[in-house]
């Protein structure tokens, strides 16, 4: 029996094809370096370790948020609920990134950077590692605040669209 590897092009096809089916929730990480603030949507966040608290975020390393990551150590991850999809698209470049933080209230934490009243939860990190690989740097963060609304419901995104978690039956 012989086996056939795929293409490097079919493995890139059908992996992107299985991540838009793996449903993600929906971030906005701001930071604030040298007196400005800066945000972007970002669904590749996940949890690392409970002790320590902490938590990883990738992020293209052709962005600004990227670099202002590099540059200082702390950052916000602000876990959007359902009603908040409108400041995800804004986030996501629709919005010039000086008038995203027009659409929304936020409160200036002690930590440096803004975060959004009325999130589903805002978890606010000190870097602690920034590893490259291949277009993205992982930078992990240890949880230095957290808040959380569990009256809201988090907003979440598979297969090119917004979505909600529903029980299973």
């Amino acid at each position: 029996m012989t086996i056939q590897l795929m293409s490097e092009t079919a493995i890139g096809s059908t992996f992107r094809a299985a991540m838009r089916k793996y449903p993600a929730t929906v971030t906005l990480v701001t930071a604030s370096n040298d007196g400005v603030d800066h945000g972007m949507t970002v669904t590749a966040v996940t949890s690392v370790s409970m002790e320590p608290p902490s938590l990883v975020v990738c992020l293209n390393n052709r962005t600004l948020l990227h670099e202002m990551l590099l540059c200082q150590p702390d950052f916000a991850v602000n876990i959007l609920s359902l009603d908040q999809r409108a400041l995800s698209d804004a986030f996501s470049g629709k919005v010039e990134p000086k008038d995203r933080f027009k659409l929304a209230r936020w409160r200036r934490h002690a930590a440096g950077m803004q975060t959004l009243e009325g999130a589903h939860a805002n978890v606010v990190c000190r870097r602690m590692a920034a590893i490259p690989y291949g277009t993205h740097t992982l930078f992990i963060g240890q949880v230095i605040d957290a808040t959380v609304d569990v009256a809201t419901t988090p907003l979440l995104y598979e297969d090119a669209r917004y979505c909600m978690s529903q029980p299973a039956a």
